[in-house]
């Protein structure tokens, strides 16, 4: 197998762990809690959701960015787990805002799967 094709196997894998990580915390949840007290609307996810998302695709980032190149793995992650949000927010909001959410997940994720994609492979570098 040549380094072009290990690449495009790794990508696959990389878009298909981000998805599955979108899904798992997230893309199951779509009611919303209304505070009988305040009338305060609050969701769709709880904050363990979004806890246990990070973490999990930090994981992810960290163990390929371990195994393969940074320039491979954040673009992945970040493209692919942004998609699976913006295409199920898109097709949930009718106020438009979900682009505004969408901005946000892509910054939020190109910059955590960079950093921690990126120190993983500076620490498998230095260690030889």
């Amino acid at each position: 197998m040549n380094s072009m094709t290990r690449a495009l196997l790794a990508a696959l894998v990389l878009a298909v762990a981000a998805v599955a990580t979108w899904w798992a915390w997230l893309g199951w949840d779509t009611g919303y809690t209304i505070d009988p007290e305040t009338g305060a609307v609050s969701g769709p996810y709880q904050p363990w959701q979004v806890a246990g998302c990070v973490l999990t695709l930090a994981l992810v980032a960290a163990v390929a960015g371990w195994r393969l190149r940074p320039w491979l793995v954040a673009p992945v992650l970040t493209v692919a787990f942004t998609a699976a949000w913006t295409v199920h927010a898109a097709s949930t909001d009718d106020s438009g805002l979900w682009a505004v959410g969408a901005a946000l997940v892509l910054v939020g994720t190109g910059l955590g799967t960079t950093l921690v994609s990126g120190f993983a492979h500076l620490i498998r570098r230095r260690r030889g």
